[in-house]
């Protein structure tokens, strides 16, 4: 077998695709919770995409939802801890001062998309105009906010630990790497997994699924059979806007315990990206972000660990820019590939009016 992999190695240009590929299958176990780690942010930006617009609504402030939540979830964190205290506890590293934080984060995102909402569907302002301005704003405001205060050097309320799986479950044949990635997490990262298997079942097998489907591909014939487009939609914006809020949250307080200017760094957008790649499903944007973040993870572990041989030279000769724009790559050219063949709801994206009042 070995001098198989070294004949195939040696094969001219080819052989550095093999030798790449080696490489990939070497290395992923090893980096796979770095993996899901890179992905809950993009993932849960995903789903909040899926959410809107299944519903017909499009949403591309979800960035700005994600920088609002994470500045909002830190910064309350820094104003409770002193008055609520309380050591971490071993569960997660929880204490009062994470889970008010944490409250304060998804109802900051869940306000924030309701004034989309209202934007999108009540005033039936321009969705793309709408969202692009809650971007501006909430990098503005956060940007400014957060200048003031950290010239304080404020203490947060910490962040929540990661779980520790005893070192026999990696060692298990096959599916030990797979299990140390689901459990060497923290608990937002941990409830993504969930949270996706339960949207997708409610997606396509429930009530709610068929009359938001309903809704973002012909809100006319649902709302001829009772169903109320306008509440559907508001109610599942303001619901998606929890989702990105979640994204923002594990950003200040699970993946790093501060909060810095900008620190979401297009990763909304890639969510969106995720979004088309996926199909408008859950498990379709899980999977395009896990993808996604392979590439930023494998791109870490090219600059700090390169491949022996003729492939390692080659990729030491790239400058590192290269490897911090791999994600951001990969992105575009998937999506050149399928942004044809991806079919969105056929009312995303159009302002609905009843008959009533059309009339």
């Amino acid at each position: 077998m070995d001098g198989l992999i070294q004949l195939l190695y040696s094969v001219p240009v080819l052989g550095l695709l093999f030798q790449f590929v080696g490489y990939v299958i070497e290395i992923v176990p090893r980096i796979a919770p770095i993996i899901l780690q890179n992905a809950t942010p993009i993932a849960l930006a995903a789903l909040c995409g899926v959410m809107c617009e299944r519903s017909g609504v499009v949403n591309i402030g979800i960035e700005g939802i994600m920088i609002a939540a994470a500045f909002v979830g830190w910064y309350v964190g820094v104003l409770v801890q002193p008055a609520l205290g309380g050591d971490p506890s071993a569960f997660f590293g929880v204490t009062p001062a994470l889970l008010v934080a944490l409250g304060a984060a998804l109802l900051a995102g869940m306000l924030i998309s309701l004034l989309h909402a209202w934007l999108s569907i009540t005033v039936r302002a321009d969705q793309i105009i709408s969202g692009t301005i809650i971007n501006i704003a909430a990098f503005g405001l956060t940007g400014y906010l957060n200048t003031l205060i950290s010239t304080t050097s404020p203490n947060g309320a910490g962040a929540f630990t990661r779980f520790r799986p005893p070192p026999e479950i990696a060692d298990i044949p096959v599916v030990g790497w797979i299990a140390e990635m689901l459990l060497r997490q923290g608990p937002i990262a941990m409830s993504l997994i969930v949270i996706v298997i339960v949207f997708q079942v409610l997606l396509f097998r429930s009530r709610w699924g068929l009359r938001t489907r309903a809704v973002g591909e012909h809100p006319r014939a649902a709302e001829t059979v009772g169903i109320d487009v306008i509440w559907v939609r508001y109610r599942n914006v303001v619901l998606a806007g929890a989702l990105a809020a979640l994204a923002g949250a594990y950003l200040s307080m699970e993946g790093t315990n501060s909060f810095q200017q900008g620190m979401t760094a297009g990763r909304g957008f890639i969510g969106l990206a995720a979004m088309i790649v996926g199909r408008w499903t859950p498990v379709g944007a899980l999977g395009a972000a896990l993808l996604f973040a392979s590439a930023r993870a494998l791109g870490d572990s090219i600059s700090f660990a390169r491949p022996p041989g003729e492939l390692g030279t080659l990729l030491g000769q790239l400058p590192g820019q290269f490897f911090d724009a791999l994600p951001y790559l990969v992105t575009i050219i998937v999506l050149a590939g399928l942004i044809g063949r991806s079919i969105p709801p056929a009312a995303d994206g159009q302002p609905y009016e009843r008959e009533k009042a059309a009339a």
